[in-house]
């Protein structure tokens, strides 16, 4: 069986969002180390830090990441949003360095006014900066895929596999592969003949060896909508039948996937819960 979690809220303290995995039994978790909405970010203190690995120690949560900013945009052609940009990447490695994070995850960035080529250079050139301020680190930077909204880039496989080429060390990039956003960008999933063919080319682009994590969501948009809304498990567009072929890869069996879908409740139930169990209920015995 894969490994399943979900992005759960800080809110009381970082620990509390273990707790939460926990509670769900799930396997893995996502947390934002800062408001996602604001550049500045109150100081990890030391009982932070020692609590949120306490907990992951005492419940067996694994696999801990985190998402980055919405702000950030190292592919801005404006020198000011790009440096800010790489400035709130280096702390933001810098949180998720301290709490043991395996990965932070970030959208690639848009290019606004300039070009799919010059939004792809700046990108490169803000993450070869970043790196060599967080020299030694071993949390890595996971680029996620993207609906392709707008002139936000990451939507093709081929955007991705550039980054991971230019970037001097590259090796220190993975990918998180979004299930709503390549849907949406116009990779088909729905047949098993359309789910092998995808990460098929996945592979060949990319490679498997470069992808360290899922997020899990259905679309509320049609495939190849290019728009970024995420639906319950089974609710939107995609249907049961990618997550079922995604559960039962063996390929993808040892990678963390996170849940990023809505969080309310139905007849008193979490859809955490509800989402949890409906992705267990794919996988075969």
């Amino acid at each position: 069986m894969p490994l399943l979690g979900a992005h759960q809220s800080i809110a009381g303290g970082y620990y509390k969002a273990v707790d939460t995995a926990a509670k769900f039994e799930m396997d893995c978790v996502q947390i934002f180390t800062k408001n996602n909405n604001q550049w500045r970010a109150k100081p990890l203190t030391d009982k932070d830090v020692d609590l949120f690995r306490e907990r992951l120690e005492a419940t067996g949560v694994t696999h801990p990441c985190s998402h980055m900013s919405y702000l950030i945009n190292l592919a801005s052609p404006k020198d000011e949003l790009w440096n800010k940009s790489i400035d709130a990447v280096v702390i933001e490695l810098q949180r998720a360095e301290a709490l043991g994070l395996e990965g932070a995850v970030m959208h690639p960035g848009s290019y606004v006014t300039s070009s799919e080529e010059e939004g792809l250079d700046r990108i490169v050139a803000a993450i070869d900066r970043i790196h060599q301020q967080t020299e030694g680190f071993a949390t890595q930077i996971w680029l996620e895929t993207t609906a392709g909204q707008g002139s936000n880039l990451g939507f093709r496989f081929e955007q991705l596999a550039y980054l991971l080429q230019q970037v001097q060390d590259g090796q220190r990039l993975g990918i998180c592969v979004d299930t709503c956003h390549i849907f949406a960008a116009g990779y088909p999933l729905i047949k098993k003949s359309e789910y092998k063919a995808t990460m098929a080319e996945l592979d060949e682009v990319i490679g498997y060896d470069r992808i360290r994590a899922f997020h899990l969501n259905d679309s509320k948009c049609e495939f190849g909508s290019r728009k970024d809304r995420h639906e319950n498990i089974g609710r939107g567009f995609l249907g049961l039948e990618p997550f079922r072929h995604l559960m039962n890869d063996p390929t993808f069996q040892d990678r963390p996937m996170y849940l990023e879908t809505p969080k309310d409740e139905e007849d008193g139930v979490p859809l955490d819960q509800i989402n949890m169990e409906r992705l267990r209920t794919l996988c075969k015995k």
